[in-house]
């Protein structure tokens, strides 16, 4: 193991919650990569846990190096809704024994996520034991997500309130969550911090007309500047439902490109109430890792539509809003919180979002690039990972 992964002059920060880095999809794993990527400060040493299914789990080789921190595995105990329960608590109790075994001073443990709240007051002890802080990112109402059977809820919703009342700090990504945390748990007064996620504006290093580019656009029979664009977790609470239905009601020929997993019940439940297998406009195209292909794909679609109803400031709107210019957001105060006059709004109003698409489907060269300007100008000043990671290097070396 490498000297600095135990330096004792350093600020260790010990990040648990995120599936692991290098990250493939996934907001928390994807603000992981990129604070470690962009660190700057050479006195903050990061170490981030990693779940790893039991058969490809090894003992001997479960710590790395990426990124200049100090990864390791923790290997899953149990499938279903439980597993990141699991993992959290094991991940900690894995941090726990590396402070002790290095003799680390004052590390901060920081939880992304409120799946341990039962737990959390007995993990608490022990970090404050051995002179560390508790962080916690409280994410967003994770509690209200349709997946989520009914006892599943009112667990999430008594883990969030058990995670706010012990975390000596919420670092809320968004200043919506940020404000329900004080209104909602005011009795705790918690103390809070607000720093967003980041994203980035650089263009892809991909050209229109190389091999993988030209292959992904001729293997789904889609035209640049002729699709509209998706890119979202396939969940109920992203508005595909409503998406779906007022595309269908529109008269634009542009199609539908939907960038997702969506290999679960929820599919089959879709095509039943929307029938849109009809449309030959949709089209359900998978996943894209490839963060470049992914670039590309954004800034050549006409438009982007982001549903997103749940949770704090999200990475796909943040992307979307650096590369694409024409973006149609679900209207709801955290997706304005970010993008403010940078795009166009809708609701669940029957037949607004059809007439929306309709409208931008007729808008100037002009009146789109002045909007994409405007988002453009947001992410810049206020999103830019090089600007998260100064807010939190100043948060963790305060």
């Amino acid at each position: 193991m490498e000297e600095s992964f135990r330096d004792m002059s350093k600020k260790h920060v010990f990040i648990v919650g995120c599936k692991g880095i290098p990250t493939r999809y996934g907001g928390f794993e994807t603000f992981v990569d990129k604070l470690t990527e962009y660190r700057r400060s050479e006195e903050i040493q990061y170490h981030v846990a990693r779940i790893v299914e039991d058969n490809d789990y090894n003992e001997e080789n479960r710590e790395y190096e990426y990124n200049g921190a100090h990864c390791f595995d923790i290997r899953q105990r149990v499938a279903g809704p439980a597993k990141a329960i699991f993992y959290d608590i094991d991940a900690i109790k894995f941090s726990l024994e590396f402070i002790k075994k290095y003799n680390i001073k004052d590390p901060i443990i920081y939880v992304l996520a409120c799946r341990i709240g039962p737990f959390i007051g007995r993990l608490k002890k022990e970090i404050h034991k051995l002179g560390g802080k508790l962080y916690v990112n409280p994410d967003g109402h994770e509690w209200k997500r349709a997946k989520w059977s009914r006892p599943v809820r009112k667990y999430w919703r008594s883990s969030e309130r058990l995670m706010v009342k012990n975390a000596d700090l919420l670092i809320c990504d968004s200043q919506g969550i940020e404000t329900y945390i004080k209104q909602e748990y005011k009795k705790y007064q918690p103390k809070t911090t607000f720093i967003a996620y980041g994203a980035e504006t650089s263009a892809s290093i991909l050209r229109d007309d190389e091999p993988k580019v030209k292959e992904w656009f001729e293997k789904h029979d889609v035209q640049a500047k002729k699709y509209w664009l998706i890119v979202a977790r396939f969940v109920p609470e992203n508005n595909f439902e409503t998406i779906l239905k007022e595309f269908a009601k529109s008269k634009i020929k542009k199609d539908l490109v939907i960038i997702t997993d969506y290999n679960n019940p929820f599919y089959k439940e879709l095509k039943e109430k929307t029938a849109f297998d009809n449309d030959a406009r949709i089209k359900f195209v998978g996943t894209v890792y490839d963060q470049q292909l992914l670039k590309k794909i954004r800034e050549n679609a006409y438009g982007y539509l982001h549903g997103h109803s749940v949770g704090g400031t999200n990475p796909s709107l943040l992307e979307a809003l650096g590369r694409t210019d024409l973006n149609l957001l679900y209207d709801v105060s955290f997706n304005r919180e970010v993008a403010e006059w940078g795009a166009k709004y809708w609701t669940h109003e029957y037949g607004l979002l059809a007439r929306t698409l309709e409208l931008a489907d007729n808008m100037t060269i002009e009146e789109i690039e002045a909007l994409g300007d405007k988002a453009k100008e947001r992410i810049n000043k206020y999103y830019r990972w090089e600007y998260i990671r100064d807010k939190y290097e100043e948060l963790f070396l305060r």
